[in-house]
């Protein structure tokens, strides 16, 4: 009886279905970018700047007339010595900022800016040229990049997942 029992356990168990999950996942991507065109442009101001000692102002500096297209100008000060014989000492000094621009904008046409504008402190970063940029995802998995112009990027990648529970 003992036999029995140990012989009929032993099948029971072999017998018996393997229960495990199992997943298989591919997944493929390519990327394709061409920076953009870009410009950042900051005005710099005219700066009028006086000092002196013994002296006396007889016309004030000041800045000239703002219109649209030109610059800002200045009319120096005209002094005289306060006390004849005494050391003096008189500074002025006049920095001219940027023009005032007729137009505070422009057209981007297809991606390209044809004229930016410039300005006492100009940062410009040139735009991508696509080119020949190219990417192709095959059913079987092959991937095809093909190298664009200056400013583009390309990154294909393929990721295999296997998982056994």
């Amino acid at each position: 009886m003992r036999r029995f029992l140990f012989v009929s356990c032993l099948t029971f168990f072999a017998a018996s279905p393997a229960s495990a999950d199992i997943t298989h996942a591919i997944k493929s991507s390519i990327s394709l970018t061409v920076d953009g065109a870009a410009s950042q442009a900051t005005r710099l101001p005219s700066t009028l700047s006086v000092s002196g000692s013994n002296v006396t102002l007889g016309t004030v500096p000041k800045f000239g007339s703002y219109s649209a297209g030109t610059a800002l100008g200045y009319t120096p000060g005209e002094f005289t010595i306060t006390t004849a014989g005494d050391s003096f000492s008189y500074t002025e000094s006049f920095l001219g900022g940027d023009n005032t621009p007729t137009a505070l904008s422009t057209t981007v046409t297809a991606g390209v800016v044809p004229a930016l504008l410039t300005f006492g402190s100009t940062v410009v970063n040139s735009g991508g040229v696509a080119g020949t940029l190219a990417g192709t995802l095959a059913t079987d998995g092959a991937m095809t990049v093909t190298a664009g112009g200056a400013g583009t990027a390309a990154v294909a990648q393929v990721i295999q997942e296997l998982t056994i529970k």
